[in-house]
């Protein structure tokens, strides 16, 4: 009898039926992560002297407009399984079998949140500052839903935690048996790691006007972009390069620049969280009557 090596081992399924209704692994990690954030971010807009309940009012309309701009990001970024030869246009909506592009998550997240701050009268930089951190951790247990599809990983590799696929997940040309670099958990681990050095950063030097969410962004393209050059699963490329690394290059550029110049610009934190802040005639009028 031969003795396989010892392995991270892929979970045996990733649906499970309640009755006639599917129960996604995908889709529980992606609803976790976002409580997990919302809570995170509770606590945290709290601690800049909000109130927590504002969170859930933005988050309204933040994660809708995240999880549509994801999916729009993931289908143009790999349109040959919708549009191209053997495609199925219709599996472009077909969000439950896995498929989000964290680029148009927080693109299209940043305008839904945009629009719920304004509804909520408060300001955008400092709500992003204090839902960074979250959105971190958020995004390292959506890659859990990765591994249950048995998607999204790396090269073959001889490190004793390669990720074992199982035949019907094993991509064209490799050996069942074969090892790969589970790149959901470098991307968990990075973000977790990531997200505790954005909160220390953020009560040390007290960052505001919108520095914790660009460090945010700087940190995250950087560890996306080694991982993603790990990748191997099929991907539109540029110049023979994949899509994500060029967009990791170029965003996390443009963040690092948006942090230096906002740094300059308004060093330390915001005084007020509102977008209007009340006059001194607004403060006295909801001071108690103390003329008895």
């Amino acid at each position: 009898m031969t003795l396989l090596p010892l392995a991270l081992p892929s979970p045996s399924q990733g649906v499970w039926y309640l009755g006639p209704f599917p129960v996604r692994a995908y889709a529980i990690a992606i609803l976790v992560g976002i409580v997990v954030a919302t809570l995170m971010t509770q606590r945290r807009w709290k601690d800049r002297g909000g109130d927590p309940e504002t969170v859930l009012d933005i988050t309204y309309w933040a994660v809708p407009f995240g999880i549509v701009g994801g999916r729009i990001y993931h289908v143009l970024s790999s349109p040959d399984a919708y549009f191209g030869p053997d495609g199925d246009p219709w599996k472009a909506f077909a969000i439950w079998e896995g498929g989000l592009g964290i680029w148009g998550a927080v693109a299209f997240g940043a305008v839904g949140a945009w629009i719920g701050c304004r509804r909520s009268g408060v300001r955008l930089a400092p709500f992003a500052d204090a839902v960074a951190p979250g959105l971190l951790v958020a995004q390292g247990i959506g890659r859990l839903g990765n591994w249950f599809n048995q998607e999204l990983f790396g090269g073959p590799t001889t490190l004793p935690w390669g990720l074992r696929i199982d035949d019907a997940h094993l991509p064209a040309g490799y050996d069942p048996g074969s090892l790969f670099h589970p790149t959901f958990l470098y991307e968990l681990l990075w973000n977790l790691g990531a997200a505790a050095l954005l909160i220390y950063l953020d009560r040390r030097h007290r960052l505001g006007h919108g520095r914790v969410f660009w460090l945010y962004v700087v940190l995250y393209t950087a560890g996306r972009l080694w991982i993603e050059l790990l990748r191997i699963d099929p991907a539109e490329t540029v110049l023979g390069v994949r899509l994500n690394v060029w967009t990791s290059i170029l965003v996390g550029l443009g963040a690092l620049v948006a942090f230096v110049v906002v740094g300059r610009r308004h060093p330390g934190r915001e005084t007020t969280l509102l977008r209007t802040p009340p006059t001194t005639q607004d403060d006295e009028a909801d001071a108690p009557d103390r003329t008895r």
